[in-house]
C-alpha cells in the first residue's frame, strides 16, 4: 500500500516538475527527479544508484544553467558589462519582488537599464535585453524537455516493474 502512495506522489512530482519548467518558483527538473527517487525507493522497483546519481547531476546542472543562460544571451547580442550586471540583478529582483513573471520581465528590464546606464540609448539597449528574454525561453525549453524525459523514465520504470505494484 505504501508503494502505491509513493508511486502516486512520485508521478505528481513529475507532473509538477513539468509545470515548474515555466514557473521559476518550482525547480522543474529537480522536482521531477524527486518523483523518480520516490519510485526508485519503493519495494517494487530495484533501486539503481548510478541512474539516480546521473539524473540528479543533470537536474542540478540544468537548474544552475537556467540562471546563467539569460546573462549569456545578453552577451551574445552585444550587451556590455552593464547589461550583464543589469540582467543578473533584474533576475534576482524580478524573482523575489514580482514573482514568477518577474523572472521573464526582470532580466529584460535589468538589461535595458544596465545598457542605458552604460550610455546607450533605448533602441540600442533593446537588442541585448532581447538576448536575456531569448535566454530565459531557451532555459525554460531545456527544463521542460528534461522534465518530460524524467516523466518518460518514470513511466518506463513503472511499466517494467508494474507486476510488483499489484
Amino acid at each position: 500500500m505504501f508503494d502505491i502512495f509513493l508511486f502516486i506522489f512520485g508521478i505528481i512530482l513529475c507532473l509538477i516538475g513539468i509545470v515548474g519548467s515555466f514557473i521559476p518558483v518550482i525547480p522543474g527538473p529537480i522536482t521531477s527527479w524527486f518523483g523518480l527517487l520516490l519510485l526508485n525507493i519503493t519495494k517494487a522497483v530495484d533501486f539503481n544508484l548510478q541512474f539516480m546519481l546521473i539524473t540528479l547531476i543533470i537536474a542540478i546542472a540544468i537548474s544552475a544553467m537556467d540562471y546563467v543562460i539569460p546573462i549569456v544571451g545578453v552577451k551574445k547580442l552585444g550587451g556590455s558589462k552593464g547589461g550583464l550586471f543589469g540582467a543578473a540583478i533584474g533576475l534576482i529582483i524580478g524573482l523575489f519582488i514580482i514573482g514568477p513573471i518577474g523572472v521573464f520581465v526582470g532580466p529584460f528590464i535589468g538589461a535595458i537599464t544596465g545598457e542605458m546606464i552604460n550610455k546607450r540609448n533605448f533602441k540600442e539597449s533593446l537588442k541585448p535585453a532581447l538576448g536575456s528574454l531569448i535566454g530565459i525561453l531557451i532555459g525554460s525549453g531545456i527544463k521542460f524537455c528534461l522534465s518530460l524525459i524524467y516523466l518518460f523514465f518514470y513511466l518506463n520504470i513503472f511499466w517494467t516493474y508494474k507486476e510488483n505494484f499489484i
